[in-house]
């Protein structure tokens, strides 16, 4: 299987687990960046294909190459979970050595009607994990996803207990995630409102509140949310990404914007709360297993193009603002009754 983003890796996660549980005969080789691999690390009959883009497996020749590493592992089947360029390049060399393969419907012509500006159809579609299922389904093989299963919840080491303090969990402290970025400043939640979720989470001393990003000036700025209290921690750039995974593995609610983080949180069993701005839930990236009354969106009735974009990539004069609408209560609130 050919992934990409964050997010999109991670939301392959449930379903291959729903996959390999329920035929525990197939074996699974993923194939993707290897700062991935944490991501599968422990689902029984997944192994890990490390695509290396910047040498063997760079350009055209490259996915020959590719092709050529992956027939020596004896594949019986394509799954292509991604269906861009260079996993349609391999799949066509599956296909033409004999092997079955089936791709992903990204559901572009109802995702366009969902997001243009006039004459909408205003309508959910689709989600990509039953899209995901259906890809196996073409090659013989049904997943249900109606009773999942999560790992366990994993053990902090000392160095993650030192990141941010005493081990909450022996003390009873709620953890509480927030990851206020994403990749288009769309989807983001203003950034003095947050500052004032931040604020009056951490009122409650009970409440640790960790503080996900990554990047130099994602890591500035978190700094300055956390403010120094002793009970919210910066948690970008202290760690790896497994320890990381580890950590989120622990906590109680994730508050993420319609991005990678959420659907992380969501793949490891943990509730997550998402903030929509100019995108919107009815795309189909919910994430996995979290009820629709979690995601908190922007008001269309002020703002009626919504969503604008898919991906939270297409400006839309006028609705710089939109995600003001999410009161900053509502968001308190929603994160409370769901660690109560």
């Amino acid at each position: 299987m050919r992934l990409s983003a964050m997010g999109d890796v991670a939301m392959t996660v449930p379903v291959l687990r729903a996959f390999v549980a329920q035929h525990s005969e197939i074996k699974v080789t993923v194939i993707s960046r290897p700062f991935f691999k944490p991501l599968f690390e422990g689902i029984p009959n997944v192994s890990f294909f490390e695509f290396d883009e910047k040498q063997r497996h760079k350009g055209f020749f490259g996915l020959l190459r590719l092709f050529q590493d992956l027939k020596a592992l004896h594949i019986d089947a394509f799954a292509d979970l991604h269906n861009v360029l260079r996993s349609k390049v391999v799949r066509t060399l599956f296909a033409l050595s004999g092997k079955k393969t089936a791709q992903v419907d990204k559901a572009r012509a109802e995702k366009a009607l969902l997001t243009r500006a006039e004459n909408k159809i205003f309508k959910p579609l689709t989600t990509i994990f039953e899209r995901h299922t259906k890809v196996f389904e073409e090659l013989g093989f049904t997943v249900d996803l109606s009773n999942p299963k999560f790992p366990e919840k994993a053990v902090l080491d000392a160095e993650i207990i030192q990141v941010i303090g005493r081990n909450p969990i022996a003390i009873g402290t709620k953890l509480i995630g927030i990851a206020p970025f994403a990749q288009y400043k769309s989807k983001v939640y203003p950034l003095d409102l947050m500052q004032e979720v931040i604020d009056q989470l951490a009122s409650t001393k009970a409440h640790k509140i960790l503080l996900f990003g990554g990047g130099k000036k994602e890591i500035k700025l978190l700094d300055l949310l956390s403010k120094n209290r002793d009970n919210v921690v910066n948690i970008a750039g202290q760690l790896n990404f497994q320890q990381e995974l580890q950590l989120i593995s622990n906590i109680d609610v994730m508050l993420s914007m319609d991005s990678g983080n959420a659907h992380i949180a969501a793949m490891l069993g943990v509730k997550v709360i998402t903030l929509w701005g100019a995108t919107h839930p009815f795309t189909g990236f919910l994430p996995f297993n979290q009820p629709l009354e979690n995601a908190l969106v922007s008001d269309r009735n002020l703002f009626p193009k919504l969503p604008t974009s898919v991906y939270g990539n297409k400006k839309v004069e006028g609705y710089e603002d939109a995600m003001r609408t999410i009161s900053l209560q509502s968001v308190v609130e929603k994160i409370n009754s769901v660690i109560e």
